[in-house]
């Protein structure tokens, strides 16, 4: 009977111990919306800020808030909280553009044909805010391509053809790897 009990109160601690409460944060996703869509219109007022040169001339589109890319993005954001892990594809195999189709969002065929396929999204951690989710994307020092940069300000031809954003800013202060998970996709319906 001692081993039964002992036995128990084990498993009520280990299962104690890794319990995490993960909370989205719908201002911190709105505030980093905010100074994206400042930076795409004022480029030359983050230049220095930023690390980009000054003639760096973002999308003129208008990105528009769209509720079921932000549904999608936060829920990223909670599983990447959730199952520690840091990716685009997650450890079932499945990448943001399956996510963003099973929501509704409607995609091309061609995008969804690889179950693993990321054409929208840009991830960050252990940033105090949306705000700095999205210098910190902008500057890109880790990643030679700059395709986060690219993506946010839509400098290249397929990323300045986006014109819908949602982004999900998750806290997780116990349990996960990192304090804080911001998953921000810029996406367009199949068109």
């Amino acid at each position: 009977m001692k081993f039964f009990i002992v036995t128990c109160t084990l498993f009520l601690l280990t299962s104690f111990q890794n319990k995490r409460e993960i909370i989205i944060d719908k201002r911190e996703a709105q505030k980093a919306f905010e100074l994206l869509k400042e930076i795409r219109r004022n480029p030359l007022n983050f230049h220095e800020e930023l690390n980009y040169p000054k003639n760096i001339k973002p999308s003129a589109v208008s990105l528009k808030w769209n509720d079921k890319l932000a549904k999608v993005a936060e829920a990223k954001a909670i599983d990447l909280a959730d199952r520690n892990y840091f990716g685009h594809v997650d450890p079932d195999g499945f990448g943001i553009n399956y996510f963003i189709n099973k929501s509704g969002y409607s995609l091309n065929a061609s995008w969804i044909k690889e179950k693993k396929s990321n054409y929208f999204e840009s991830l960050a951690v252990n940033t105090a805010g949306g705000e700095q989710s999205i210098k910190y994307l902008i500057i890109d020092a880790k990643t030679p391509s700059l395709g986060h940069r690219k993506h946010l300000l839509g400098l290249d031809t397929w990323n300045v053809s986006l014109t819908d954003i949602g982004i999900g800013f998750a806290r997780s202060e116990t349990g996960s790897k990192y304090k804080t998970y911001t998953c921000i996709i810029i996406a367009k319906h199949d068109w």
